[in-house]
């Protein structure tokens, strides 16, 4: 017997503003594509519809990535990590991932580099 979406979204593990973490990867490439945050409304819509909603803690209302830019997300799939208060949401990503035109939210900056010179010999 499979779970119901609702049974799904009972296991996440919701932060104390209601919210998940969702950590947004690209199917083919597991390229690491954005961070946005959920609650369960939100999920229900994304697991349900096929298109990744987020939570806008800024703007206090639900947003569909792409229904401005364009810039869609199809689920592939969704994961909940060991703990439950994170979830992968695997899609096809149509354009840039980022607000700011960029494949990924990721690729801005490089913070390895100097945690390795720090890194005793």
């Amino acid at each position: 017997m499979s779970e119901t979406t609702q049974q799904r979204i009972d296991r996440v593990a919701f932060n104390g503003d209601g919210l998940v973490a969702a950590i947004i990867q690209q199917w083919d490439t597991h390229e690491v594509l954005m961070l946005g945050w959920m609650d369960a409304e939100a999920l229900r819509r994304t697991l349900t519809e096929g298109r990744v909603t987020f939570w806008s803690r800024s703007r206090q209302e639900y947003w569909r990535k792409g229904d401005t830019s364009g810039h869609i997300q199809l689920v592939r799939g969704a994961r909940l990590d060991c703990d439950g208060d994170a979830i992968l949401v695997i899609v096809e990503q149509v354009g840039p991932a980022c607000h700011t035109g960029t494949r990924t939210c990721f690729d801005a900056d490089d913070l390895a580099p100097a945690v390795a010179e720090e890194r005793p010999a």
